[in-house]
């Protein structure tokens, strides 16, 4: 700093000379050129002699001068060259004469004569203090932004320094404190810097050093045009700095951010913890939340952005970077622009920007778009002025779920025919919600996007059959390698002739070969399983009656003795234990076949058979047994669970090939134990997973793995079956035995269970189920093959878990009937397959064990039993649209249990169902619910039982169609069909999308169960005219809008009829706190609302005189105090429909039905918005909602009322309210006319039809029949009393 101010004398002390150079003539008067001169600062100044009269008579005034020191006048002459020369010296020794006068502080009238107030540091700082005098509470009260040069700051700055007082010339207007104290107050700044030297004189301004700590509240400064190093005390502005502007003046982010690194060489922002040597721990810009750092120099981000946090906008437009980095430390970071840089590429960029939403890259050289693909945060994106030429490059953005704005103007692409459409064509179904180069997408150019998808999706199809066809050699084997039969798992350890058979075949063979020596392993037949070109992006294989995936035992020691005959030979081998199980080895290629793994006393023997028909006997059996492999336990180098209780691997010394065998997990743990003692220990490794739930931890998120933890089920080797005509091989196409479904060939594809050509067609999959999810874990076995057994995460690195909720699968319903009559086929499917749909999708399962198939089948029906989430039910319709039902559930499926009176209810239950199985007409339906309305009878008991029913013994008792609301989404009404059994709640939801899909013979709805033991309080609305449940969360509160009290009524009696048959057992331990203290211990000190507490603990909440006085206070307040007090008074309070007309291009109208609340008063009519979800509000919620519980949105008075109209004209059974249109003196006189303009056409005078000028026309349509003619008599009675005659009432058409 010391070095930077020597050239800067402070100027009270340096020597002010004037001299007058030389004048001019300006039209008929002489110019006088002053030359002043002040330290090093030289500037030049131009007067008239009249301006130097000017000057002398305020001086002889103000100061006392002698008269006689100015030359005099001259009339004659006054422009001779002799008389001008003369004059000018007399003038240059008059103005020096003065200056030696005042040497210490020079009159302000000499001053500005000389310009003091421009370029001298005193006069500048002596005018900008009287400017403040003046001004300066107005400007800081206005809060504008005030401009100060360099130069005056640098004014202030030495002024400071100078031990002086503040006010030297004698005037308190000049005093430097009125500067200090505007400087301490003020807010916003702007500091505009200039290259050229300053008006008439030889000052650059770029080389004054100036102070910015005397600015104490300063919230935005923009500094352009000036040198860094003039900049001093930039970080003291850190406590309340919240936006930085820095133009035209850097070179680097951190000459900005952090000045002190350039002392500092190790520097670390403060609260990071390092382990690395520090010289200086440096503040934060905690407050700064702007940065704009555009049109500068700066060629690289560097890691001063660690000082800026808290940033949200930073601007880094118009420099020269061309690379993004150091941008993960601003983790608040919402805009970004990175405008006209030098970007060429973008690699990984979401891991280095953070969830920001507006990102500008325009004007940059760019050519791709790969690395923004994950970037999902994406809502604005500028790409315009680029280089990108190719529209597949738009795939990579296509994706990104949150994009509304995108623009691409003046890249190559845009010259392409038809750009638009092509580019919007890439979004999919989000076409419509993207706004491309600053246009909103036309219904003419969604029209052209859908044509070019479907031109896709057919392109792509015809490229996927066509590359099957390439790819699918016709299979020439059996696949009898992939199953193990059935009657092979009677042949055990506990079998005695096996094992002496198993014995013999040993014993020839350790006498065929003095050493043992692993055999060479068969290749399979022809089958070219091991090829990579026999695997494509499915599983598609056929299945014959002999074929099973795998099998297993149940093992155990011998007990009895052997025969005589082998006695003397058991001493050298003694079969210990048999495994039969499902073998895929790895070495020069793949094979998979069925095994029967043998331990003896001294070595592991595995066997195969060679034939490709079931063994009907155990002569076949011998016959058909060959050895694969004898190994002692001493040349075992690793025998352990690669995937625990599923699957173990063998690996040999001295040998490259790596056996993998799956079978049940207690077998597996048996031959492990039985094994690993002989292990040398040295080799045998350590599992890493040592149970299902950690092992499938490692795959999942710990946000799944929360509710996940404890409850991984299964591990069941699977295959997935896929029989279509691409299949070219005839004789498996054609077999009866196999049964055909109609599975999409891209199923798979799109659940990404297979993405590699490399995948094995064979390679079986293993199946786990978590509290969520259905989780198919594929593992490469050739990788893991080639892998140290040592690694820690090799089989995380060569398998892959995919997920799919639990609650959009569901057990095919259509499974029962889809196969074929072939006794030996529908024996097989029964034991081995499962068909699940997952969401529209049928995905056929093939179980290697026919016990896992049960064992799946149960766990999935009680994990998604136990969902407490929205799930999906299938419906199965005929071919003329009725819903199908079965008179008994599928045989496979395990279905809750049923008592005889469950199936077949008394006549008068199925009676009451199906009276209360009534749609009411204002409700719209989707295609799932119009078959449910539909059902009669029996139909309605048999397709609760096999669609919706969860629990054991359940009985359908009720029926209610409503509208509904969830807690979580308040805003979205939505139709569905309440079914109350014994046992839950089900809310069958309303579901247009399920009516798109192309399975014509299944529908997709969605289901929502509230068990009854999980059910804690009721809400009951004002007048019944709805209801709320809620359960143990934010995502168990539903309101059931009925609009009718008779239907309200009918529900909360059948549920406390149920409630009641439930058995509540009480808590092991005493309650804290009694009944008296839980419902009296309130803060108000008495009863909220009027509670019934039922005997299950169920509290049913009915509304409270409160509430009615809050509703009271609305309506009341909306009066003049003058109106009498009974007025106010609710007469009625019902829920209705406003019927709003849309003009449709037909020749009929179209009608919109909005939900408002309307109240009667016995004076006044009222129509509110209401919040039915959200009040009272549940002891969970931490803030109120958005909005109020009642928003007033028209009025009227009844004596308005000019009459009613009733009929079928604009909407069924709708009343419409003729008002005349003349505003009351005493209702709504504060509303101002805009209230009633917004939204939904409130401000048409004319609503509804045929209403004439000065009228308002209210069409309501009220859905319950008693509370329309209640409505009706109430509103007429009280017309009567205030209009003294009848109120007329007039039919429509």
């Amino acid at each position: 700093e010391v070095k930077m101010d020597a050239p800067h004398l402070p100027e009270h002390s340096a020597e002010k000379r004037v001299r007058i150079v030389g004048s001019e003539l300006v039209e008929n008067y002489t110019v006088y050129i002053i030359e002043v001169n002040v330290g090093d600062h030289r500037w030049t100044v131009k007067h008239r002699y009249s301006d130097f009269h000017d000057l002398h008579e305020k001086l002889t005034v103000e100061k006392k001068i002698d008269k006689h020191l100015l030359p005099p006048k001259k009339i004659i002459g006054k422009n001779s060259k002799s008389l001008v020369e003369k004059r000018q010296k007399e003038l240059e020794v008059y103005l020096q004469t003065l200056l030696s006068r005042f040497p210490a502080s020079t009159p302000k009238v000499l001053s500005n004569f000389l310009l003091f107030h421009l370029y001298e540091i005193n006069g500048i700082a002596a005018a900008l203090a009287e400017e403040l005098f003046h001004k300066g509470e107005q400007l800081l009260a206005a809060g504008e932004v005030f401009l100060l040069r360099p130069l005056q700051l640098y004014a202030v700055s030495q002024q400071l320094k100078l031990a002086k007082p503040t006010c030297t010339n004698g005037d308190a207007r000049a005093d430097l404190g009125h500067i200090l104290d505007f400087t301490c107050r003020l807010k916003y700044l702007k500091i505009p810097g200039m290259k050229a030297m300053v008006g008439t004189s030889n000052i650059e301004e770029q080389s004054l050093p100036f102070d910015l700590s005397i600015f104490k509240s300063l919230l935005q400064i923009e500094i352009s045009d000036c040198d860094v190093g003039q900049i001093k005390d930039l970080p003291s502005l850190k406590p309340t700095l919240a936006t930085l502007s820095i133009h035209l003046s850097a070179s680097s982010m951190k000459e900005i951010l952090v000045p002190e690194a350039s002392e500092f060489a190790q520097w670390e922002p403060e609260g990071v913890d390092t382990d690395c040597p520090v010289t200086a721990i440096i503040p934060t810009w905690k407050m700064l939340t702007t940065l704009d750092m555009s049109r500068n120099f700066i060629r690289c981000i560097d890691d001063s952005v660690k000082l800026i946090p808290a940033v949200e906008f930073l601007d880094l437009s118009y420099n020269e970077l061309s690379l993004v980095e150091n941008l993960q430390h601003l983790y608040n970071l919402v805009h970004l622009d990175l405008s006209f840089n030098k970007l060429t590429v973008l690699e990984g960029v979401h891991t280095k920007l953070g969830n920001i939403k507006t990102l500008n890259l325009s004007g940059n050289q760019l050519e791709t778009l790969s690395g923004l693909s994950k970037h999902y945060s994406l809502v604005n994106l500028d790409l315009s002025s680029n280089r990108l030429t190719q529209l597949d490059e738009i795939k990579h953005i296509g994706t990104l779920p949150c994009l509304e704005k995108l623009s691409l103007a003046d890249n190559p692409m845009c010259i392409i025919p038809d750009y638009r459409t092509k580019v919007l064509a890439q979004f999919c179904d989000r076409a419509s919600e993207v706004c491309l180069d600053g246009t909103t997408t036309t219904e003419k150019e969604l029209d052209t996007v859908e044509v070019l998808k479907a031109i896709q999706k057919a392109k792509e199809a015809k490229d996927r059959m066509a590359n099957n066809e390439k790819k699918w050699k016709p299979w020439t084997a059996s696949l009898s390698n992939l199953f193990l039969p059935p009657s092979l798992l009677s042949y055990t350890t506990i079998n005695q002739e096996f094992t002496n058979q198993l014995f013999a075949q040993i014993s020839l063979s350790n006498k065929e070969e003095s050493t043992p020596k692993p055999c060479k392993t068969p290749s399979l037949e022809g089958t070219d399983q091991g090829s990579p070109q026999s695997g494509d992006g499915y599983f598609e294989m056929t299945l014959d009656d002999t074929n099973e995936i795998m099998g297993c035992s149940s093992s155990s020691t011998i007990q009895e003795k052997v025969t005589d005959d082998v006695k003397k030979e058991s001493t050298i081998v003694n079969v210990k234990l048999v495994v039969w199980s499902l073998c895929i080895s790895v070495g020069e290629g793949l094979s998979q076949r069925p095994s029967c793994l043998v331990a003896t006393d001294c070595s592991l023997v595995v066997f195969h058979t060679r034939s490709e028909e079931p063994v009907s006997n155990l002569e076949e059996l011998t016959e058909n047994l060959e050895i694969d492999l004898i190994v002692p336990y001493t040349n075992i180098e690793t025998f352990q669970f690669d995937i625990p209780e599923v699957c173990v691997s063998l690996n040999v010394k001295s040998n490259s090939t790596r056996w993998f065998f799956f079978s049940d997990a207690q077998s597996l743990k048996e031959m492990h134990s039985c094994i690993v003692p002989y292990v040398d220990q040295a080799n045998e490794q350590v599992l890493n997973s040592p149970n299902t739930q950690l092992f499938i931890r490692q795959f999942l998120n710990s946000w799944d793995f929360e509710e996940s933890a404890g409850s991984v089920k299964g591990g069941y080797l699977i295959h997935f079956l896929n029989l279509d005509s691409s299949t070219s091989d005839k004789n498996v196409a054609n077999n009866p035995q196999f049964p055909k479904n109609s599975v999409p060939s891209d199923v798979l594809s799109q659940i990404s269970l297979f993405e590699s050509d490399q995948d094995q067609t064979s390679n079986p999959m293993i199946l786990f189920l978590t509290s969520r999810y259905l989780c198919i874990l594929k593992v490469d076995f050739v990788a893991l093959a080639s892998r140290d057994p040592a690694e820690a995460r090799r089989m995380q690195s060569c398998s892959k878990v995919t997920h799919i909720p639990l609650s959009f699968t569901l057990l095919d319903p259509k499974q029962c009937c889809s196969c074929r009559a072939v006794s030996n086929s529908r024996l097989f499917y029964d034991e081995h397959v499962i068909e699940l749909m997952v969401g529209h999708e049928c995905l056929t399962v093939v179980f290697a064990l026919p016990q896992d198939k049960f064992m799946f089948l149960r766990e999935f029906t009680q994990l998604r039993s136990s969902l407490r989430e929205i799930k999906t039910i299938a419906l199965q319709r005929t071919k003329k649209g009725h819903l199908k039902v079965h008179s008994c559930p599928a045989p496979e499926v395990p279905r809750p249990h049923l008592t005889l009176s469950l199936l077949y209810p008394a006549k008068s239950l199925i009676q009451q169902l199906m009276e209360d199985n009534q749609c009411p007409s204002h409700l719209s339906l989707s295609s799932s619910l119009l078959l449910i309305s539909s059902l009669k009878g029996d139909q309605l008991v048999h397709f609760f039982h096999n669609n919706v029913a969860e629990m054991e013994n359940e009985e359908l008792k009720y029926i209610l169609w409503t509208s509904v609301l969830f807690y979580r989404s308040p805003d979205v009404e939505t139709t569905a069909c309440v079914l109350l059994s014994t046992k839950a709640i089900y809310f069958i939801l309303d579901d247009t999308a399920s009516s798109l899909t192309n399975q014509s013979n299944f529908l997709i709805s969605f289901c929502f169960t509230l068990k009854l033991k999980d059910l804690q309080s009721i809400n009951v609305g004002l007048f019944d005219q709805y209801f709320r449940v809620m359960g143990p969360s934010a995502d168990h509160i539903i309101s059931c809008l009925t609009r009718d009290s008779y239907s309200t009524h009918r529900f909360l009696q059948q549920l406390m009829m149920v409630l009641t048959l439930l058995e509540k057992v009480p808590s092991p331990e005493p309650s804290e706190l009694d009944f008296y203290s839980q419902f009296g211990n309130k803060s108000t000190g008495k009863m909220v609302n009027y509670e019934l507490v039922h005997s299950s603990k169920v509290k049913f909440i009915y509304p409270s005189e409160e509430e009615i006085g809050d509703l009271t206070f609305i309506v009341a307040e909306r009066k003049t105090p003058q109106v009498p007090s009974h007025s106010f008074n609710i007469l009625l309070y019902v829920l209705v429909f406003q019927v709003h007309i849309v003009p449709g291009q037909t020749a009929q109208n179209q009608t919109v039905l909005q939900p408002k609340t309307l109240i009667l008063t016995s004076t006044d009519v009222f129509l509110l918005d209401e919040d039915h979800i959200s009040y009272p509000l549940p002891e969970f919620a931490k803030e109120p909602p958005q909005r109020d519980k009642y928003r007033l949105t028209d009025a009227w008075r009844i004596r308005d009322l000019d009459r009613v109209l009733m009929g079928y004209q604009t909407y069924p059974q709708a009343l419409t309210l003729v008002f005349d249109d003349v505003p009351g003196p005493d209702l709504l006189c504060h509303l101002t006319m805009d209230h009633f303009a917004d939204g939904d056409g409130k401000g048409d005078r004319t609503q509804g039809f045929g209403g004439a000028e000065g009228e308002v026309q209210w069409c309501i349509f009220v859905p319950g029949a008693d509370s329309r003619e209640r409505l009706i008599s109430l509103l007429a009675r009280q017309w009567e009393t205030l209009c003294s005659r009848e109120l007329p009432v007039e039919l429509t058409g």
